[in-house]
């Protein structure tokens, strides 16, 4: 289990809601993946395609955003506006050939700290069986540098 691939999931949390529900399942101690990385913001709507596509390429092997449930947002229709830039968002990383999965999009009221664990450890395993993203090989097409090429390089001069 130690060789195990343990993916890095970049979590923008929802101020108001999911990362209230993150908080939740710390202190009730619901055990679940140490996986996520999370990132609090006001709102699902201030994530920026930008931010997803940046932790993509700074080695993240999925996103997750996670908010208020549709109808309960405390900026009205944040989340609604959130759901349309995921939707646009993830036909993009399609057409990269980037797989649903490494982004995802979850809905976890302040209560909900249980769902929220789930919706990481779902995820998690999900990224497990598809393996590391290598953004630059995959949307770059990259060729991969041996290790060993680097520290010839680097011991060079």
């Amino acid at each position: 289990m130690e060789n195990e691939f343990q993916p890095i999931i970049v979590g923008f949390l929802c101020n108001w809601c999911s990362y209230r529900a993150a908080d939740l399942a710390g202190t009730a101690r619901v055990h679940y993946a140490p996986t996520m990385r999370p990132i609090r913001v006001m709102c699902t709507a201030r994530v920026e395609p930008e931010f997803v596509l940046k932790a993509l390429r700074e080695g993240a092997d999925g996103v997750l955003i996670a908010g208020c449930h549709p109808g309960e947002c405390h900026y009205v229709e944040g989340n609604i506006k959130a759901l349309r830039r995921f939707t646009l968002l993830k036909a993009m990383l399609r057409q990269f050939g980037v797989e649903d999965e490494r982004v995802q999009l979850v809905w976890a009221a302040a209560s909900e700290g249980k769902q929220l664990a789930e919706a990481v450890d779902r995820m998690t395993e999900q990224l497990r069986a598809l393996g590391p993203l290598r953004w630059r090989q995959r949307v770059l097409g990259e060729q991969p540098v041996a290790r060993h090429a680097l520290e010839v390089e680097v011991g060079a001069d």
